[in-house]
């Protein structure tokens, strides 16, 4: 949900990775993806694709972490500098995602516990340990059917916009 890492696919420039990821959700229904992207917000994103929930992916839960874990990469990619030093400031610390509600993507807090997958807190400490390598492949290709955005298939894509980048040169 944060804004300010902009990313890019193809010549389409995105405010966020939320609407990113929400518009993933409706591969090759070209009308709900243009809305969700040119979204004002995250949350308002998040808000449009609600309205469209019976028209997403069949496959949605079982492909759902693999797609935020690629527009996470995308985002770190394309947002090197100001986001890798977000990611390595936390150190080895675990990363919660802290929410009153969501026991998936957060943990709810129990008093003396967390509650909760904590998917995002796992996907960021997952992509904090690539970049504490000495050599990282930032983007994995995903392995998803009709992954689509817009016209850019983004199986295709995510070949094009790999690259390896060496932690030490960094400049972090």
């Amino acid at each position: 949900m944060a804004p300010g890492f902009p990313v890019r696919i193809g010549n389409l420039i995105i405010g966020n990775i939320e609407n990113l990821y929400q518009a993933c959700k409706y591969p090759k229904q070209f009308d709900i993806q243009k809305r969700i992207l040119n979204a004002s917000s995250p949350m308002y994103a998040k808000k449009i694709s609600r309205l469209h929930i019976r028209s997403e992916r069949s496959d949605w839960n079982s492909v759902r972490f693999k797609i935020m874990r690629f527009c996470l990469q995308i985002k770190l990619q394309q947002n090197l500098k100001k986001f890798s030093e977000i990611l390595l400031s936390t150190k080895n610390m675990p990363i919660v995602e802290y929410t009153d509600t969501d026991k998936v993507w957060g943990a709810v807090d129990c008093g003396d516990y967390y509650e909760g997958v904590n998917a995002l807190g796992r996907l960021l400490m997952e992509l904090r340990e690539k970049l504490q390598e000495t050599e990282i492949n930032i983007i994995d290709k995903p392995s998803i059917d009709n992954f689509f955005l817009l016209e850019y298939d983004l199986q295709i894509i995510s070949n094009y916009i790999n690259y390896k980048n060496v932690v030490n040169k960094l400049d972090i």
